[in-house]
């Protein structure tokens, strides 16, 4: 149990009170016989109303009640006898103690009332920061899917599809090219979550002699939602391929390792 937090609940108070129903009761009980902390907290809450309900009532001493006997006795020779003082003060007493009860009951029941509020525009407030957050993702979301439609529309934009090679036949990319500019979009939904300790890097290839170029790493490929990654290839590159190499990347490619490769068409 956090005892931290179930004694700042406020309910030890409603326990001394005797505020709580009988299963609350118990449960309390059982958790003062447990936790020192909590049996030492009910102790001072149990000390603090003796306090207040001190301040609140009048204490009986022989003074009060001497002095109250001789104010008593009117003009007309009546006495008030020492057992209706003493029936009166322990009357007022027990108003005290009920008005002080009441009173700390109506100051629990506020408090929690305030901080059940507080928690509640707290996790308003939370729940608004994340709606903004998913709102400012999809604008972005948004922003980025156009873009990426403008390139596919773009004229000069060439395509060129990557299938799946013997460790992976099932997995495959595309590249869109944009000679123009010298960028190429590297589209590679198609392709599985690396493992731990591993990063997909992509390479332009030129066939004759087989020269592999890196492009870069895909490093990440695990947070880009759209999967769709843009990189600089001012490459006469033949031939696209992405291969799985250890993080950071290789200087060159494992072949023991290519997941996608695909030819430019001339």
């Amino acid at each position: 149990m956090d005892t931290k937090k179930y004694i700042a609940s406020g309910i030890l108070e409603l326990y001394v009170a005797g505020a709580l129903s009988e299963k609350e009761t118990q449960e309390v009980y059982d958790a003062i016989q447990q936790y020192p902390q909590i049996s030492k907290e009910v102790i001072q809450i149990e000390l603090a109303i003796v306090k207040l309900t001190a301040s609140v009532v009048t204490p009986q001493n022989k003074t009060y009640a001497f002095e109250d006997i001789r104010n008593n006795i009117n003009t007309k020779g009546k006495v008030i006898h020492i057992e209706q003082v003493s029936k009166k003060a322990n009357w007022f007493s027990y108003v005290g103690w009920a008005a002080s009860v009441a009173l700390l009951i109506g100051f629990l029941w506020t408090f929690n009332e305030n901080r059940q509020l507080k928690d509640e525009i707290e996790l308003v407030n939370i729940e608004n920061a994340t709606l903004e957050e998913k709102i400012a993702n999809a604008n972005e979301s948004i922003d980025k899917t156009n873009e990426l439609m403008a390139v596919l529309r773009d004229k000069d934009i060439e395509s060129i599809t990557l299938g799946g090679q013997a460790i992976s036949p099932e997995s495959y990319a595309k590249v869109y090219w944009n000679k123009k500019d010298d960028l190429a979009y590297i589209d590679v939904a198609g392709l599985p979550e690396p493992p731990s300790g591993k990063v997909y890097q992509v390479w332009s290839l030129t066939l004759d002699p087989l020269t592999p170029t890196s492009m870069g790493i895909l490093d990440e490929f695990l947070t880009d939602a759209n999967k769709v990654f843009t990189m600089a290839n001012t490459n006469e590159s033949q031939a696209f391929a992405i291969t799985l190499e250890p993080e950071g990347g290789s200087e060159s490619p494992t072949l023991e390792q290519l997941y996608v490769l695909g030819t430019v068409k001339v």
